[in-house]
């Protein structure tokens, strides 16, 4: 089975509670420690198996192989992979069902990462991510004041439209944001603006 970590956690001595989103949804399992083991860490793609005993209810994380990607060595890429891995954790977490989407979106970024700047990739995915929850707004509301945003808009958490005065935050260009609503790119909008928006992104899918 393969999946992504998007949650580590320490327990006792040095042994793990990993969170694990499969193509089968989400597994929490204990990694024991020892030297055998290979290091793990959040945000890693690895394949495993699952071995449940009656002593635990919870399952034990064993077999692990790293299905490295060759921007792993970019300390840049790597933590902004992380922080975007992180986000899924607290989204998905309370989910009884996540299907296969949520891993094949993670999948799918994974593989441009080392191709495009990885902010531009993360927010295209939280893009479809909003669509295939049903929360994309596509008509360009202020959010605060219901009124018709007619020149450059800011972004709230979830992407939510809002004037610039309104929000009093940064903006993006009206034709950046209808792009990245209608066609999942964020083919005009400028390196500045990329940044403005990734930092909205890192309040929380």
């Amino acid at each position: 089975m393969q999946g992504f970590i998007i949650s580590l956690n320490r327990s006792r001595d040095e042994d793990l509670v990993v969170t694990i989103l499969s193509d089968r949804g989400l597994d929490t399992l204990y990694r024991f420690y020892g030297a055998r083991h290979g290091v793990i860490n959040l945000g890693f793609k690895i394949d495993f198996e699952i071995i449940n005993t009656i002593k635990s209810n919870i399952g034990q994380l064993r077999d692990v192989v790293h299905l490295a990607y060759p921007w792993l060595s970019n300390h840049h890429k790597l933590r902004t992979w992380q922080q975007f891995v992180a986000l899924f954790y607290p989204h998905l977490k309370e989910s009884e069902e996540s299907g296969s989407f949520y891993f094949e979106l993670l999948d799918e970024a994974a593989s441009r990462w080392q191709l495009q700047n990885p902010q531009r990739v993360a927010i295209e995915s939280y893009i479809k991510l909003l669509e295939y929850e049903g929360r994309c707004h596509v008509e360009a509301h202020c959010f605060f004041c219901d009124t018709p945003i007619l020149k450059e808009v800011s972004l709230i958490r979830s992407f939510l439209p809002a004037h610039p005065n309104c929000a009093h935050t940064l903006s993006i260009s009206q034709e950046g944001f209808t792009e990245l609503l209608e066609h999942h790119s964020s083919l005009f909008l400028s390196d500045k603006e990329v940044e403005r928006v990734w930092l909205v992104l890192l309040e929380g899918l």
